[in-house]
């Protein structure tokens, strides 16, 4: 079939603070990490060597995959970081340096390699993918995907000519500049001699430095048009857009947890609910270890973190619970992220415990 890479060393600076102690590939979509949605689906096409690169939090990664027998695959681990005054700190080569690095210590990259973003989650039919990268005879192929011309600032754009060979590259045109609506998804495929082409020992990016290496090359580097969901949580605006569509089923493959006690409604097991005068309204997730206190009002989408606690009148409406946080009495918080150590709106604005003592009480330790 093929060997697997999954590029997981970034920092996820743009998902602060949800990535300030996690790397941003171990964020949760219904309490279960992007990155383990992209190793079931590898495994579902067969491809059951899969390497990772890490750096910041890496252990984190690493504890909760292991060797990936849980999976039916192997996983095999690349740190990137250096010694500085006795220690070692991470430091990110870049998506292309990344497995220059793996290729120099092993020698892994011996055969097609698909390389995917550690932080979308992907339906992509990979085995039509690499049979269309097959049959092209391309080194190189970069799956797209066509965007509304609106949104081309969002996303690299890839311009392409009718055969789908690669001319050149724009990173996030405005729509009027756009010579294309073709946005690269993060999803590649590799033969091993682009890998030879990475200079060793060195940062260097995919999609900056060796995508037009291999344009001014003119290897066979080719587009793919693909139609597939593409659910990408690279700012932290879509980190909230996206837990508002799971919610709504309206994607496919994501199965709600727990057991559906009325329609719309799932519940964890362990929870303290006075389900006679609480008004809930779903789609709503509830979580094991969850407490509702009477006349508090849950209202869906919503995501109830395990161990979290609702007082008695507090009112939760489009948001999203992270385990254990404390909802106080009274409270409301509408189209949120909440921990218990800080509060994100739809925008991204984030503001922390202590900062306002009048409107960031939303719990204490006592539960």
């Amino acid at each position: 079939m093929a060997k697997g890479m999954i590029l997981a060393a970034g920092q996820g600076t743009r998902v602060r603070p949800l990535t300030t102690n996690l790397p941003k590939p171990m964020v949760p979509i219904l309490g279960k990490p992007v990155l383990e949605y992209l190793i079931e689906h590898l495994a579902r096409y067969g491809v059951d060597e899969i390497m990772i690169n890490v750096a910041f939090n890496h252990y984190k990664i690493e504890d909760y995959f292991g060797d990936g027998h849980r999976w039916g695959v192997s996983i095999g681990y690349s740190y990137e970081g250096v010694r500085e005054h006795g220690e070692i700190v991470p430091r990110p080569l870049g998506s292309a340096g990344g497995m220059r690095k793996i290729q120099d210590f092993s020698g892994f990259f011996d055969e097609t390699t698909l390389v995917l973003c550690g932080d979308a989650i992907i339906d992509l039919d990979i085995r039509a993918a690499l049979d269309e990268h097959r049959h092209k005879g391309a080194l190189a192929s970069v799956v797209t995907l066509d965007v509304p011309r609106d949104q081309v600032q969002n996303y690299g754009v890839v311009v392409a000519d009718d055969a789908g060979r690669v001319q050149s590259f724009q990173e996030k045109p405005r729509p009027a500049e756009a010579r294309s609506t073709l946005a690269s998804t993060g999803i590649y495929i590799f033969e091993p001699e682009v890998v030879d082409l990475i200079p060793p020992g060195r940062a260097f990016d995919i999609g900056s430095e060796l995508f037009p290496l291999l344009v001014q090359k003119e290897l066979p580097f080719f587009a793919q048009k693909r139609f597939f969901n593409w659910i990408d949580i690279g700012r932290l605006t879509d980190y909230w857009s996206v837990l508002q569509r799971v919610l709504r089923g309206e994607i496919a493959q994501m199965d709600m947890p727990g057991r559906e006690v009325k329609p719309g409604v799932w519940v964890g097991l362990n929870t303290s609910i006075a389900w006679e005068s609480v008004q809930i309204v779903g789609p709503v997730h509830i979580g094991s270890g969850v407490r509702i206190d009477p006349g508090a009002s849950v209202i869906g989408p919503t995501w109830i973190g395990h161990g979290s606690h609702l007082r008695a009148g507090a009112r939760v409406e489009r948001s999203i619970l992270f385990e254990y946080t404390r909802i106080g009495e009274g409270q409301r918080f509408t189209d949120k992220i909440v921990s218990p150590q800080y509060c994100v709106d739809r925008t991204g604005e984030t503001r922390y415990v202590g900062e306002d003592t009048t409107t960031l009480r939303w719990g204490d330790a006592r539960g």
